[in-house]
């Protein structure tokens, strides 16, 4: 399809920040859209199904192919966005494409001048001028310290991630901090929160990223070793019955899939870990397993059930936390793949927490088991460890 190459060719010249292709020729594409952002020294590839999104970086000379890889004969519309401008390329079902440019409204662009002169203002704890390596390395400072204009969400986002942790952590008297990060991925937010506890509030930081990929532990090792973030190791490494190699003071989960999430939360449970912060991800367990007795209006419709059912996962581990002896908060909070995942879950310890508030916050878990038919997995792990020790005495 040369006519679609050379559209894209010229699309592509532009100082691009987003590139979107959307309306697929056929309703059993694997992916109903794919979003390419430019990251600074990559470009990022969203690719989303229905309920998840897959992510990979490619270099910009490997962006034209790779864009006609992924559009051609699969989508039939490709906008390309620049601060001043739109880039619209149709396709036809015979192959035939259109193309045309549209202008970014003069007011848009003020308004968005405008709101990134704010955020400059704006007192973050990850200020520009800091040298914060991983951020130059992710895309989101230049190399003296700049925020990249095109990386201005990303920046807010980190540092709403960061003001999260240290509504708690400035609170702690503690030299010292041991920390585990379940599911760490390619770590850029662990190396990023590893920078605050360490060079902004000077503690000593024990901290671990752990996961799965072997390939992925090796490169994050790397890249701490060229930090010289000397108390900071990779290890390859599943959530469900990880043995941690010290006192865990807090635990770090990024969008650990379905029920990972439930086993980083039991096992920081289980370590009496002062503090708490995940962000869940694809939560199919409850949506396979509700059959409400009355309020069968919320399974009736698809995309109905799957958001209850997920906001219920996150209500029921909140409350199982909170009966495990966590002060729990769900707080809305914007998520760094632009995805609608976009609650975390922050809970803090309790030295004491009263019977009453505790047995209060089991029953309603109780209730909403009973109503919706589920059995949620960090439920039976916690039961699970009651008729231990009940078999123990």
């Amino acid at each position: 399809m040369n006519e679609l190459r050379q559209y894209l060719e010229i699309v592509l010249e532009k100082e691009l920040q987003k590139l979107i292709l959307s309306n697929p020729f056929s309703k059993s594409e694997d992916y109903k859209k794919i979003i390419i952002e430019n990251k600074g020294k990559t470009f990022q590839i969203a690719k989303y199904t229905d309920q998840q999104v897959f992510h990979e970086n490619i270099a910009k000379e490997e962006l034209l192919d790779r864009c006609i890889a992924l559009a051609e004969n699969h989508y039939k519309q490709i906008n390309g966005m620049s601060a001043t401008e739109e880039h619209i390329i149709l396709v036809s079902k015979k192959g035939n494409c259109t193309y045309k440019v549209k202008k970014t409204a003069t007011d848009t662009v003020k308004l968005a001048a405008k709101s990134q002169s704010h955020n400059r203002q704006k007192n973050y704890i990850l200020k520009e001028g800091m040298n914060i390596e991983p951020l130059v390395d992710m895309g989101v400072f230049t190399k003296d310290g700049k925020v990249v204009n095109a990386m201005y969400d990303k920046y807010k986002q980190i540092n709403r991630f960061i003001e999260i942790i240290d509504d708690e952590v400035s609170n702690l008297k503690v030299e010292e901090l041991n920390v585990i990060d379940f599911g760490c991925g390619k770590s850029y937010l662990t190396f990023v929160v590893y920078y605050y506890l360490t060079e902004v509030m000077k503690l000593k930081v024990n901290m671990i990223g752990l996961d799965l990929k072997v390939d992925v532990i090796k490169k994050c090792n790397q890249a701490a070793e060229k930090y010289n973030y000397t108390n900071l190791k990779f290890e390859v490494g599943d959530v469900n019955g990880f043995k941690a190699p010290f006192d865990v003071d807090m635990v770090i989960t990024l969008h650990a899939c379905d029920t990972a999430t439930d086993f980083a939360l039991y096992n920081a449970i289980q370590w009496k870990a002062k503090m708490i912060f995940s962000v869940p991800c694809c939560q199919h367990e409850l949506n396979k397993q509700i059959k409400p007795d009355e309020l069968t209006i919320l399974s009736r419709y698809g995309i109905i059930k799957e958001r209850f059912s997920a906001l219920a996962t996150d209500a029921i581990r909140a409350n199982l936390l909170e009966y495990s002896g966590y002060k729990t908060q769900l707080l809305e909070f914007i998520d760094f793949e632009h995805t609608p995942k976009n609650i975390l879950i922050r809970a803090v310890r309790r030295p004491i927490m009263p019977k009453q508030v505790k047995e209060n916050m089991l029953q309603e878990v109780h209730a909403m088991m009973e109503e919706f038919s589920f059995e949620p997995t960090l439920y039976r792990l916690l039961e699970l460890d009651k008729e231990n020790e009940r078999q123990k005495v």
